[in-house]
Parts: structure tokens; sequence; C-alpha cells
């Protein structure tokens, strides 16, 4: 695996992770960005030896450093040897959960711990380069943090949310606010509105959603501007989403209980341009990678970005026993044989195809969900460039977030540095050395300015 390249905090340091502030960005000052390639989420190609210029909350100038006058008062961040991009946008987060090995004891200890689990989550997500996102599925509390998240109030990515699924099926281990049940389409029109009514940025719909309940959901989403992303797997499911309105189609083509769609329904997908959202890293690329080199649970740049208490509950979920024994990994060997068809089908179709990644799953943490999902595209068939533009400029207009996801004058400056070369290697994605949301650094040399705050405090306190 691929880890930050970052020194390990002191631990009375680490401890503050969640209550020691970001110090005030001054955005009166500009930011230059000088140096580096540029890859501006286009499918074109490179600016060498590039320059970006910030001010405010949006990217004023971009092209050849050679052609661009920096203001005599920017901040300059050198990204010689490095490269530039726009910050990831994942289609599929989950802010509720953090890589932990069994729900049944996560839930539980969830209730009561929202406010230290979400700000943890948001922050894992920022420093591994992800700068927007949407949440598909937590409680009714995740709408407040997102509104303190997207004020700049808690460091985090840009979020949109769902609050809890509408779905037709309960599982005994999900907490009742995970969910809104119905057993009527009439039913599921309401559950619908309700969450609208709410607030909700999207409707996130699950098990057991038959085509009557797409279409009753539809009729309030629709004319609410609200879309709704379908968790679907089994080809009848997916036909049923589709004709039922579903606007995105998530974990379609993850191999999950399917070795493969009919060539009619990939065609349908691609020719109608229905956004996919595979999700293919989160069991079929974690779980062999961690049979094959199981000290990634150990590593301390993921267990160190966690506070004390979460830290302790993740080690306990996979020392407890053998975690390719739970019940969440029971199918994937299967799983796994599926996707060598199931995942390139609609890479192969020249679908539209955003990056999602079921981040906070088991095994799946924030901290490298990410990278790892882009590399996932890559090995079942995209092109470098192809998988970063998905994981960027596509992923943020299937959000409706066309703002960001690219970098170019007057778009909101939401901004990457990755150290190397992403053209040759993908997995270098790894490796965020430097992160910009909205015109604030949150991460300068591969130390977010959290953890800076926390060392400054630690240092002065030690006088």
């Amino acid at each position: 695996m691929i880890s930050a390249r970052r020194p390990l905090v002191a631990l009375t340091a680490l401890f503050a992770l969640t209550t020691a502030p970001v110090q005030a960005q001054d955005r009166e000052r500009p930011i230059a960005l000088v140096g580096g390639q540029l890859l501006d989420g286009y499918e074109g190609n490179p600016i060498h030896h590039a320059a970006v210029v910030i001010e405010g909350n949006r990217i004023v100038a971009v092209g050849p450093a050679s052609e661009i006058e920096i203001p005599a008062n920017a901040r300059i961040i050198n990204t010689a040897g490095k490269t530039m991009m726009p910050g990831m946008v994942d289609a599929h987060v989950h802010i509720m959960i953090l890589g932990h090995g069994d729900y049944n004891d996560w839930f539980p200890w969830f209730e009561g711990h929202d406010d230290l689990v979400y700000e943890t989550s948001a922050k894992q997500l920022l420093a591994a380069g992800v700068t927007a996102g949407v949440d598909l599925s937590a409680p009714m509390s995740s709408l407040a943090f997102r509104d303190r998240v997207n004020a700049n109030e808690v460091p985090g990515p840009r979020l949109l949310v769902s609050g809890p699924w509408v779905t037709r099926y309960a599982w005994d281990f999900l907490p009742d606010e995970l969910r809104v049940l119905h057993t009527t389409p009439e039913e599921a029109r309401d559950r619908a509105q309700s969450l609208i009514d709410a607030g909700v940025d999207v409707i996130k719909t699950w098990i057991g959603t038959t085509e009557e309940d797409f279409r009753a959901i539809k009729s309030v989403a629709g004319p609410a501007g609200v879309k709704i992303h379908c968790h679907v797997y089994e080809e009848e499911v997916v036909w049923a989403a589709i004709r039922g309105g579903c606007d995105v189609l998530q974990h379609a083509g993850s191999g999950g209980s399917v070795p493969a769609y009919s060539q009619e329904l990939v065609d349908h997908i691609a020719m109608n341009g229905i956004p996919v959202v595979q999700t293919i890293s989160h069991r079929i690329w974690v779980y062999p990678a961690t049979l094959a080199f199981p000290e990634r649970l150990w590593d301390p740049d993921i267990l160190n970005s966690f506070p004390p208490e979460i830290r302790e509950q993740v080690l306990n979920s996979y020392t407890k026993d053998d975690f390719w024994r739970r019940p969440y990994f029971r199918s994937t060997p299967r799983q796994i044989r599926n996707s060598e068809k199931a995942a390139r089908q609609f890479i192969d179709a020249d679908a539209l195809m955003a990056m999602g990644t079921d981040t906070g799953s088991p095994l799946n943490f924030h901290a490298e969900s990410a990278w790892r999902e882009v590399s996932a595209l890559v090995d079942m068939g995209m092109t470098e460039i192809e998988a970063i533009s998905a994981a960027t400029k596509v992923s943020a207009e299937v959000l409706g977030l066309r703002e960001t996801g690219t970098i170019e004058p007057g778009k909101l400056a939401d901004i990457i540095v990755v150290d190397g070369n992403p053209l040759f290697d993908i997995n270098v994605l790894g490796y965020v050395t430097d992160v910009i949301k909205d015109g604030i650094i949150y991460k300068r040399d591969g130390v977010p300015a959290w953890e800076s705050a926390a060392r400054a405090a630690t240092s002065t306190g030690s006088h």
C-alpha cells in the first residue's frame, strides 16, 4: 500500500485532533501554485511548469508559469516536481462509518458520538485530497454537519447529503435513524417528500425498491430538483430503477451478485448517458490487498488520524478475530471473480462514469479510498487521464457541483498537489502533499492544518 509521506505527530498533539482549531486563513492574500505539472480535469494534455493563481476562493489565472503574472503579495507554493490537479470528488461517501470491521459493534457505539465521527471522517477525506462528495446514508444529524463543513467551520469536503435511505427492507443490526421504511409506492413518495422538506440534497434508495416505488419517489424528487441515487446490483433492479426515473446508478458493475449484465442494458445506459458509480474497490480490491498485506491495518499514518477512542474501536474490530470470516466478506471471493467482466463492461462501452468509493465500509479507510478506487478504474481499462477526469470533472458534473471539478479561471479554488506524476503511475494519488478547498489551505507539505495547530499548541504548552 501507499502511505502518505509525512512525519508522525506527537501523541499528545494527536489527542487534540478533533478539538484543535484550524488557524484562520487570510483570504485577502492571493495564493500562487507554481512550477509543477497541471492536470485541469479535462481529458487533455497537461500543462508543464504551470502556475495557478487564487484570489479569495476563486481561481483567477491558469497557464504556463512563464505566461502568468504572479501577484507581488502572493503566498507562493512551490509545486516543482509535483502535479497540480482538481480536488477529487467522491460520488459515494459514508461519514458515519470509517473502515470499522463490524457493523454490529459500530452502530451502537456511534450513537452519541456522531459529531466526533463526522468530523474525523471529513478530515480524513480532505487530507486524502477529496474536496467534495455526496454522503449516501446517515442520520438526519448529518444535515447540520453538512452546513458546518460547507461553511468551513469544520475541515472537510464540500458535502451533499441524503440523510437516511428510503427502503422496504430492514436489517436488524441497522439503526432506525439510518432508514425510512415504506410498504407502498405512496408511502415511498411521502417518505421522500419528508426528506426533501427537511433539506436533503439527494435521495438514496436501497434494497427492495420497486419500479413503482421509483416512479413515486421521482414524482416529488424531480420537481424539487433532487436527484435519486439508487443502490442497484441485479439486472432486473437496474432496469426497474432506470424505468422509474433513477438519476445515478450506484454499485452497478461492481461485480456484486451478477457476473455481467446483458449487452442490451449496458448499451442502453451508455447511449442514454445515465451516470454509473461502480464503487469497485471497496471489497474487490481492498479485500485481497489486506489479505496480501494485513499490516496496512496498523499503518500509523491511518491510525494516528483517528482520535484515541475511535482508534481503539477500529483496531479492536480487526484484532478480535480474522476479518475474512466476517459476514460482510462472505461473498467477496465470488464478487472478485465476477468483477473480471462486470467491472469492465461500462468502461468498454464508454458509459458516463463518476468515481465513488463507498468509503468508510469495512477495510475501506477514508485516508486512502479515493486513490484505490481511481487505481481500480485504471486496472479495469481506463487510461490514467480518463480515470482522473472521472474522479474530478465528471463526478462534479454528475453531482451538480459545476463550480468545482476543474482548474480554470472563475472556478472555485479546490486544488490538490500530489508528489509525482499520476499519468505515469496512478498510485501517486496516494501521496497528497497539499490541499486547498474554497481558497483555504487545509494541508501543506504533507501536514493537515489541524495537525499543525495541534503541534503548535503542544509546543507552546511544553515551554
